[in-house]
């Protein structure tokens, strides 16, 4: 029970399977990334992504018929959702780009921590309960066995992307952002409707990412490659358009500390991606590691039995 007087409820099946279906497309986001960096530097890469991904949700306001005219109050409440998105997406691109996808992927899937801690002490949404931190803790288990073995075996491995501490660093600042942007947009749901907000928000992001690129980036790269074309289509149509538009409508359902904790599945994914298309070292003990996600993640989303008298 939240303060608000709210009972959060478990994931019914179709949600899950939404959940599920946007951590893999999230796992993904990386290597997508990395293929378009060949290309266009890191903030031109993200006004592609997101200038695609306001095309998507134009496209399913229409279909919707939500309406896209702002209504008094919301432009507020889009400018800092495109903001937080602005400075969150040009972190996480950087990060990459001195980074490599498997750690990005990892590192990334920390926001959870920031988000749950965030509805537990500052919006008190969604309290985090002894179950709960059991649950995080096998799945964060999870992760550190796969970046901890990912490292051993890249020592001796040549890969495509060289990991970096900086990187790295960079990688959970972005991560910390990603948390504050996904509570914001959970608190400010009931004032927009979710996808006039991922369009307005996008649109901002747009005109940030497009006024810091021209000032600042150097268009000196090659011609774009067909691996970089279908790297930004698949970021700006699946993820900036697709995932955005499916959490969001999640998020109005259940506390996004309950969805984030499926994110610790993102890194499986993203680990597995970047080994096939990015030849970056793939670590026998993936599985074990993808073992513990799955469980700290049925941990976390399972009810306690009731006693019957």
């Amino acid at each position: 029970m939240t303060p608000s007087g709210k009972t959060v409820e478990p994931l019914d099946s179709k949600s899950l399977a939404i959940v599920l279906l946007t951590a893999a497309l999230w796992g993904g986001t990386p290597v997508a990334v990395s293929f378009a960096a060949s290309s266009l530097p890191p903030v031109a890469i993200a006004a592609v992504r997101f200038a695609l991904g306001a095309l998507f949700m134009l496209a399913w306001c229409w279909l919707g018929r939500t309406p896209m005219r702002l209504q008094p109050g919301q432009f507020r409440l889009c400018l800092v959702a495109g903001l937080l998105l602005a400075v969150q997406i040009v972190t996480f691109n950087v990060a990459i780009e001195w980074s490599n996808a498997s750690h990005s992927s990892v590192l990334i899937s920390t926001f959870v921590f920031w988000v749950i801690a965030i509805e537990h002490f500052i919006t008190k949404t969604d309290r985090l309960t002894t179950r709960k931190a059991m649950g995080l803790v096998v799945a964060f288990i999870g992760v550190l066995v796969m970046l901890s073995k990912a490292e051993k075996v890249s020592a001796s491995v040549p890969v495509q992307d060289d990991p970096s501490l900086a990187g790295d660093l960079v990688m959970v600042f972005s991560a910390f952002l990603l948390a504050v942007r996904v509570v914001y947009v959970k608190q400010v749901l009931p004032r927009i409707e979710p996808g006039k907000l991922i369009l307005w928000h996008d649109l901002v992001g747009v005109v940030c990412f497009l006024s810091f690129s021209f000032a600042f980036e150097e268009f000196t790269r090659q011609a774009l490659t067909v691996a970089a074309v279908l790297g930004l289509l698949y970021q700006g149509l699946l993820v900036a358009g697709l995932c955005f538009a499916l959490q969001t409508q999640l998020l109005k359902k259940h506390s996004a500390s309950q969805l984030s904790m499926f994110s610790f599945s993102t890194p499986v994914f993203g680990v597995l991606l970047a080994a096939v298309f990015r030849d970056d070292p793939l670590s026998s003990w993936l599985f074990i590691s993808g073992a513990c996600i799955a469980l700290g993640i049925y941990i976390v989303n399972s009810q306690p039995r009731q006693k019957t008298a």
